[in-house]
């Protein structure tokens, strides 16, 4: 006869199997922390689940920090806005293909009394205003979507070294940036996203937007198991093309903030 060891036995063995199944069914994505920070992933992943059973553990970081992650192998996907780094890390041979998800936009944010009188549709101009006025401006400085945009732009405004004393740069992620302006009545530019997802606003509000130069792309990438062999491509795939479909997309438009879409699908764009 069997014992009640042997069965318990058997059972705890049996948790064990379905515990290692179970985290199997998981990935982790290498991401920006505007994509969290606005939260679009509180809003898509619980779909993402429902709809393949896989669970996605967020690593939120600047865009140079999640493609410097993926290529150490320590995740699985990336979704992110540089698109020149993206398709470098593709053509590097660390990702299988990068494909468009998503866009929207950068803002210039400022204090309503924009001191440097900024304000406008043209972000090179507003950058000339601020460097030569020496306004306060918070930089991320950390090497992400963001920052890559911002130093584009000052380099745009012929004024890459020579961006006045009020410039100061954080080594943060977007929303420590938007604090520390409106904690200091500084300008700073900012993903849209996370702009109208920001509660702590003070005095800020937008000041540039309307350029088509302050466009914003974002991207999904697989992590190549060619170079990482315990990458869980399937699963990351899975994601990459849900996120792409037409319900992936369908769930990009859906999330909307006081009524106002802060991503826009634009899967092949």
């Amino acid at each position: 006869m069997t014992s009640i060891r042997q069965v318990k036995f058997a059972l705890a063995a049996l948790l064990c199997i379905a515990s290692a199944a179970a985290g199997a069914q998981g990935i982790t994505l290498a991401s920006t922390t505007s994509t969290e920070q606005s939260g679009l992933f509180a809003h898509l992943l619980p779909l993402f689940k429902q709809a393949s059973g896989v669970d996605v553990k967020v690593v939120a970081v600047g865009t140079g920090q999640a493609l410097d992650i993926a290529r150490r192998g320590d995740a699985d996907a990336l979704l992110v806005h540089d698109q020149a780094a993206e398709e470098k890390f593709v053509a590097e041979g660390f990702g299988l293909q990068r494909r468009a998800v998503m866009y929207n936009d950068f803002v210039l944010i400022g204090p309503k009394t924009d001191p440097a009188a900024a304000r406008g549709s043209d972000i090179v101009a507003a950058l000339r205003k601020i460097s030569a006025g020496n306004a306060a401006f918070v930089s991320r400085g950390d090497k992400s979507g963001t920052h890559s945009a911002e130093i584009r732009y000052w380099t745009a405004a012929e004024l890459a070294n020579q961006r006045g004393s009020g410039y100061k740069e954080c080594g943060c992620g977007m929303g420590p940036a938007l604090n520390m302006a409106a904690a200091t009545g500084a300008y700073v530019l900012a993903d849209r996203g996370t702009w109208l997802a920001f509660k702590n606003r003070g005095d800020l509000t937008i000041l540039v937007e309307g350029d088509k130069r302050l466009f914003n792309q974002y991207g999904v990438i697989v992590v190549n198991p060619a170079r990482h062999p315990h990458v869980k491509v399937a699963l990351a795939q899975q994601f990459a093309d849900w996120i792409t479909s037409p319900a992936g997309q369908a769930a990009i438009a859906a999330y909307k903030i006081g009524g106002e879409q802060l991503f826009f699908p634009n899967a092949g764009g």
